[in-house]
């Protein structure tokens, strides 16, 4: 609730308001507890709040039983003495529920949240797939190559699509990224089938997920309350935890930085968040940390809802300053440090042994720390979480189905888009290939037909060129021969009769003619 400007979280056991302050929201914070001591009321009590003073909140919902916020509360006997209790009947307490967008990265349960392959990125989705690190430096060459190709990596088809073309012509790319080992890309390949066989694949597509729609606000000028349905998701921790912190990283990128504020510009839940620090290799426990550290200058607020401190890196665990810690149970040697440690994070109160409060809570219980005006942790109390004002529990399936359409968001991104990207682009160069490869050898056919063509025409014409010869060759010699005889008879009768006599006249045209004809065929040759 909201309370002279501030949010009234709690009552101390003396029923002493315990308030966080609006403007140290965004120096983050922890809730912390084992199962059933009642993180999920304390997370739905700051929920409203914020959403009260106007101010967007996004939480994940991994038990189902945070949607009922888009109802009001149901009163009560228990309800009625609680009210009593922390003095709320005073305070102008009253049931209503919230203005809530539901999303669910599979479509089922909520509105589908998208984003892409390029936008996820090499290092969160190296994460996803469980590479190790020489696949997740291949895969981040991948993402390279594809960029400087203007290739777009879109959903799963485009990355698989752009494995094989890498694999392919990996000979190519040796000179300026070094050997790309095909077996690597293989292993790399089969991740990407599994997460599609899981389902993962429906997280990747258009429209993308604009995270600047988050920022907006619902009736009354409440904050909206964007829910995301967890319980299937939850399953795969990598694929949840990096959802979330794909999220957050979107948020530190696209917010502008805006200095210390009055109120958060928005404040982010993450539940079960030991999720995002298992098997979580450095190079993005370091992302991590950063992200937190920096983000609250862009006027966001980060809590993460976990079961023990512990499970938080001290990196990450060091810059959360709002502080709800729940019963935890020490039964063991190592549980029992774990309590001491916890213990041990907030400002000794001299009235109690915080670790021993933190063990003797009961439901609904904690002990709590908010920064105070200075920016300083105030000291540790004992404390009773007020409750919320909206439903408790989850939705039926009518009342989640009209919420999701009801939305104003629905329509931007209830129907999948399948633009060109790379799957399609290597396509279309692959049949390319296929048919400039195809006519190539087409041409050459052509060519080595024609040649062959030219060459039999050109040995063809020889030949005929060379009988012409010896047609000329053959007429030449029956000319000779005719024109010899010919003129030799004539001449030979002349010259038979200048010598006189028919026996002289024989003689001389024969003798005369075969005399002329050697002449002849001499000169003719």
């Amino acid at each position: 609730m909201i309370r002279e400007g501030k949010i009234w979280v709690a009552n101390t056991e003396k029923s002493e308001p315990v308030y966080l302050l609006p403007q140290m929201s965004n120096r983050h914070g922890l809730i912390a507890g084992a199962t059933g001591t009642g993180k999920t009321i304390t997370l739905k009590v700051l929920a409203e709040s914020f959403s009260d003073m106007g101010v967007p909140v996004f939480l994940a919902d991994v038990k189902g039983d945070i949607a009922g916020m888009i109802n009001p509360g149901q009163d009560s006997a228990d309800m009625q003495e609680r009210i009593k209790r922390f003095g709320l009947d005073k305070a102008g307490f009253e049931y209503h529920g919230y203005p809530v967008t539901l999303w669910d990265i599979y479509g089922k349960n909520g509105i589908q949240a998208r984003t892409t392959i390029t936008e996820m990125g090499p290092l969160l989705l190296s994460r996803i797939l469980g590479l190790n690190d020489n696949q997740s430096s291949i895969l981040s060459i991948v993402f390279k190559i594809a960029d400087e190709s203007n290739l777009a990596l879109i959903d799963t088809k485009d990355l698989k699509s752009m494995l094989n073309y890498v694999a392919d012509n990996n000979k190519e790319f040796e000179a300026d990224y070094g050997t790309l080992n095909k077996q690597s890309i293989g292993v790399i390949q089969r991740a990407v089938v599994a997460l599609e066989m899981a389902g993962g694949d429906k997280f990747f597509g258009e429209p993308a997920l604009d995270i600047r729609d988050f920022l907006t606000l619902g009736e009354q000028g409440r904050g909206m309350i964007h829910i995301l349905d967890s319980q299937s998701l939850v399953n795969d921790g990598r694929l949840y935890s990096t959802f979330l912190l794909w999220l957050l990283s979107e948020l530190f990128e696209t917010m502008p930085e805006v200095g210390d504020l009055d109120k958060p510009k928005m404040v982010f839940f993450f539940d079960e968040a030991h999720l995002l620090f298992n098997d979580t290799p450095k190079p993005l426990l370091d992302k991590i940390e950063q992200v937190v550290k920096l983000i609250r200058s862009k006027g966001v607020g980060v809590f993460f809802v976990t079961q023990n401190p512990r499970d938080i890196p001290d990196g990450v665990l060091a810059q959360l300053g709002n502080k709800v810690q729940h019963a935890l149970h020490a039964y063991t040697p190592a549980e029992q440090k774990a309590v001491k440690a916890a213990a041990d994070s907030f400002r000794e109160n001299p009235a109690f042994k915080t670790a021993d409060v933190i063990e003797a809570l009961g439901t609904g219980e904690a002990v709590v720390s908010f920064l105070q005006e200075d920016g300083t942790p105030s000291i540790v109390e004992k404390v009773a979480i007020l409750p919320p004002q909206s439903q408790m529990g989850g939705i039926d399936d009518a009342s989640r189905d009209k919420a999701i359409k009801f939305s104003i968001l629905y329509s931007k991104y209830a129907n999948g888009v399948d633009a060109e990207s790379a799957y399609e682009l290597l396509l279309r160069m692959g049949v390319e290939k296929e048919q400039a490869e195809a006519l190539a050898k087409e041409e050459e056919e052509a060519a080595k037909a024609k040649a062959k063509e030219e060459a039999a025409a050109a040995k063809a014409a020889e030949r005929e060129k060379e009988k012409e010869a010896n047609r000329k060759k053959r007429a030449a010699k029956s000319v000779g021969t005719t024109v010899a005889g010919t003129v030799g008879r004539e001449l030979g009768k002349k010259v038979g009769k200048q010598i006189g006599g028919k026996f002289g006249q024989t003689l001389g045209g024969n003798t005369g003619a075969q005399l002329f004809r050697g002449i002849l065929n001499t000169l003719i040759k």
